[in-house]
């Protein structure tokens, strides 16, 4: 039985304008697939977000939305644009403008996983590349902008909190220059996907838990951000990135001794968070 393409958790009654994502904690690896791939069932999810969702799970009682993805980031990327397709991994797909997500091996349907890890041994058919696409991507992609639709109806104004996970070890360079070392990386595409109060908001939640933030470096935001964040049409859109080393074991992908409490943490920072879009502030305003 094929899995259903999202997991969609909603509030017993909507009470803000703000809707939580997580599109790359997906874990519902087809067999195929892993039979097809050249990785260990471990080595392929290092690219997955893993328990993002659980530690987003509480948000439908703060009265906001819970669009979790079910596939594997390995498998399809849902941050990336459908269009966004491969030559060197898809067949019958032509080289167009360069595009260096691509050219990383990192398009719609992933080549490589965290650290340039080739997934497949050849090359996929065209069919099957359309296939994840019209089965997966496009459904989460529709109940995103329905419920962004629905937000800014609602409450005026619609925030996306796009959740994501980065290795520890995507921040060494950062403490190598001497700065503090971030918890958490804000990425409004340098103030282009949010206005600047909201991004002052979600940063001043994160701040009042003890978390460290930074923005925009080394991660602005992708496809996601770039095209649900259009704060002149009150549409805002930020996503978040959570050093996995608060909450899990990395090698091992499952959760440390930490994971409960960081998970309240985060809770807290989530219904602040939450506030944001309940009409208490003015969004529009810049």
């Amino acid at each position: 039985m094929r899995p259903a393409p999202y997991q969609l958790t909603m509030p017993e009654r909507r009470l803000t304008g703000v809707v939580f994502a997580s599109p790359h904690s997906g874990r519902d690896y087809p067999a195929g697939f892993l039979r097809a791939s050249v990785l260990d069932e471990r080595t392929i999810r290092s690219s997955e977000d893993a328990f993002v969702d659980t530690l987003l799970d509480g948000v439908p009682v703060l009265g906001a939305p819970l669009l979790a993805a079910t596939a594997p980031r390995a498998w399809l990327d849902l941050n990336r644009a459908a269009d966004e397709l491969d030559p060197a991994l898809v067949e019958g797909v032509r080289l167009s403008a360069h595009n260096p997500r691509v050219a990383s091996g990192l398009g719609v349907i992933p080549r490589v996983v965290a650290g340039g890890r080739a997934i497949y041994r050849g090359k996929i058919s065209r069919d099957e590349a359309e296939a994840r696409i019209d089965g997966f991507w496009r459904p989460y992609h529709d109940v995103l902008r329905q419920l962004m639709e629905t937000a800014r109806a609602g409450h005026g104004e619609a925030v996306l909190i796009d959740v994501h996970s980065m290795p520890h070890e995507a921040m060494d360079s950062i403490g190598s220059t001497g700065l503090r070392r971030p918890d958490v990386v804000l990425g409004d595409r340098f103030g282009t996907s949010a206005s600047g109060q909201v991004m002052e908001r979600v940063e001043a939640a994160f701040a009042r838990a003890g978390l460290r933030t930074m923005r925009n470096t080394p991660f602005a935001g992708a496809y996601i951000a770039q095209t649900y964040g259009q704060p002149a049409r009150g549409f805002h859109a930020i996503q978040v990135e959570i050093d996995r080393s608060l909450y899990m074991n990395e090698r091992e992908i499952r959760p440390n001794g930490n994971f409960m409490s960081f998970r309240r943490t985060l809770q807290a920072v989530l219904a602040e968070i939450a506030l944001i879009g309940r009409g208490e502030m003015p969004l529009a305003a810049e």
